[in-house]
């Protein structure tokens, strides 16, 4: 029976006074003025100053567009008049309340309650589990014998107890040395994992002291719900072992799950396949030639990228071994500008080959398209004497891009 209810405490020590509150909002704005009256036109400007000349804008794809039709000159405009000042807008009102001051110290604890009444006895318990078993019993004397006249065999009796077990025995012989192993052309220790993509359909090889697990399909992001995911191509979750255009479903909290085809897109890394003439929409086998694919590799030790800002490859690190070089991936954008990035220290960041549109985007209906508003981002070379000046812009064609793009280099630590 619970016990009964403890004397109230004696009320705490009054708290501490708050801060004073933080400033109030500013009022919000007053009425707009009335419009002014139309004032006498004022005399006619003089010419302003030419504006500055624009940055070039990214090439634009080689679609030649239709001729528009010529249109109808429009007639100048008449200069429109200075209107007077409107009259001033009255003042807003008064700001919100500050903030309550901070809550005063915890009171006193109140005195402890009575003991309560000592509750009736539970209900009887569970039957407790079989006990161990006991042990064996110490073996009987043995018995005298008297030598008598010889009598029928008599009957045995039963067997005594087991004897206790006997003291642990002296370690055996040292065992025969075994059979030599079998060689391995690759180290035995592993245990860092990395991905490599040929930017075409020929599945690439593991570098010189790396062992092949799996090869796939060079997947770059996913988007969902207008929302953007990437993958980093230095890992194994950038080769997927099988290709779709939609490689994931969406579900709903009633328990229902279906492809999306119209806001749900993948980013495939593609090859150097040029796109279709009638820039008509990819489906089917077609689609074969233009996504790349990959190998994850196990090798023995950390695998970094090192980028040199210049169109110089860097070297590897005193102590590390090339895997293989390339030109400086930093990120991308799909539809409705979302982007994703790659991390520079990881191996997926230095691409074998530079592609100005490195990927390809596909759909839930099965197809598969180059597009204007896809771009790739590349780190850049730099002269280090310009470090701290405003870049140049420059114009440079198809086939001159590289003389703009940093190098880099993959490398494995040696464990030699």
């Amino acid at each position: 029976v619970p016990g009964q209810q403890g004397r109230l405490g004696s009320p705490g020590e009054e708290g501490m006074r708050g801060e004073k509150g933080e400033k109030g909002f500013p009022g919000l704005p007053g009425p707009k003025g009335q419009p002014g009256r139309d004032g006498p036109d004022g005399p006619r400007g003089n010419r302003g100053v030419p504006g500055s000349k624009g940055d070039p804008g990214f090439p634009g794809l080689d679609i030649p567009g239709f001729p528009g039709k010529f249109g109808i000159p429009g007639l100048p405009g008449r200069q429109g008049s200075e209107g007077l000042p409107g009259i001033k807008g009255q003042p807003g009102r008064p700001g919100v309340p500050g903030v309550y001051g901070v809550k005063g110290d915890r009171g006193v604890a109140g005195f402890p309650g009575p003991q309560g009444i000592k509750g009736l006895m539970g209900d009887q318990g569970p039957p407790g589990p079989p006990g161990l078993p006991g042990q064996p019993g110490l073996p009987g004397e043995p018995g005298m014998i008297i030598a008598g006249p010889k009598g029928n065999r008599g009957v045995s009796g039963p067997d005594g107890p087991r004897g206790f077990p006997g003291f642990l025995g002296l370690p055996g012989m040292k065992g025969l040395p075994g059979l030599p192993g079998s060689c391995l052309p690759v180290p035995t220790k592993r245990g860092f994992i990395f991905s490599r993509h040929s930017q075409s359909t020929t599945i690439p090889s593991c570098p010189s002291g790396t062992a092949q697990i799996y090869s796939g399909y060079s997947l770059l992001f996913v988007q969902g719900n207008e929302q953007a995911h990437g993958q980093d191509l230095g890992t194994s979750g950038s080769c997927l072992q099988r290709f779709t255009t939609m490689p994931f479903l969406f579900c709903n909290p009633g328990n229902v799950c279906r492809y999306a085809s119209r806001n749900d897109y993948s980013y495939w890394l593609s090859t150097a396949e040029p796109m279709p003439e009638d820039m008509t929409p990819i489906s089917g086998k077609a689609l074969e030639p233009y996504i790349s694919r990959c190998v994850v590799c196990e090798g023995p030790a950390m695998v970094i990228a090192v980028h040199s800002q210049t169109t110089t490859v860097p070297p590897c690190p005193q102590g590390w071994q090339s895997l293989w070089k390339g030109f400086s991936f930093v990120m991308y954008t799909g539809a409705g500008s979302e982007a994703s990035g790659q991390a520079l220290a990881s191996p997926g960041s230095c691409l074998e080959k530079f592609q100005a549109v490195p990927f390809i985007e596909c759909h839930g209906r099965g197809t598969c398209n180059y597009y204007s508003n896809s771009y790739s981002f590349w780190l850049a070379s730099l002269n280090p004497r310009r470090m701290f000046r405003k870049p140049s812009s420059k114009t440079l064609k198809a086939g001159e891009l590289e003389k703009i793009i940093s190098r880099c280099h993959v490398c494995m630590k040696n464990l030699n």
